[in-house]
């Protein structure tokens, strides 16, 4: 007698372990995480830690909360996600499109977003020390009260990007174009 095992991919919660959402047609966790947020479901508060999410579509995905330290979001699509207060240290998210996502109270405390696009993106508030945001797009990004300190700026795009508050002691802004940067004057610290 033969009997048939299926097999299913689940996304836990970070901190309960209930299961957020189970897929049994997905192989991988990039195929749940892209299934459940093609598909409406909210994946906040995820335990996405370490996760391969690399060139995954999602595009308006709610991934409030998450925990994705660690991560590989290289070029994957985020444009219009809901990450609010997710955890992104030590995330990889090169050449990533993150325009017009939600990133206000975040933690990408050095993650990699050399190339990123982040234009028009909401990261009031957020913790970005020692990222690496080298040739980034922030045109237009809302940067008030961000902690940029020892952050890697050279030739990124900051033009019309709000400032205000901002600590960028000790980053790196070679080469960054700030020309019609708001707020600029209320930016604290220095960089070289």
């Amino acid at each position: 007698m033969t009997h048939a095992i299926k097999s299913f991919v689940t996304i836990d919660h970070k901190i309960t372990g209930e299961v957020i959402y189970r897929s049994e047609s997905a192989m991988t966790v990039r195929g749940a995480v892209v299934e459940a947020a093609g598909n409406g479901i909210s994946l906040r508060c995820a335990n996405l830690r370490g996760s391969d999410l690399r060139g995954a579509d999602l595009g308006d995905a709610n991934l409030r909360e998450a925990d994705l330290r660690e991560a590989d979001l290289r070029g994957a699509n985020l444009r219009d996600a809901s990450l609010r207060e997710a955890d992104l240290r030590e995330a990889d998210l090169r050449d990533a499109d993150v325009r017009d996502a939600c990133l206000s109270d975040a933690s990408l405390s050095g993650a990699d977003l050399r190339g990123s696009d982040m234009g028009d993106a909401d990261l009031r508030g957020a913790c970005l020390r020692d990222a690496c945001l080298s040739g980034a797009n922030l045109r237009y990004a809302y940067l008030s009260d961000a902690d940029l300190r020892g952050a890697d700026l050279r030739d990124a795009n900051l033009r019309d990007a709000d400032l205000r508050g901002a600590n960028l002691r000790d980053a790196a802004l070679s080469g960054a174009d700030l020309r019609c940067a708001r707020n600029v004057s209320a930016v604290r610290g220095g960089g070289e």
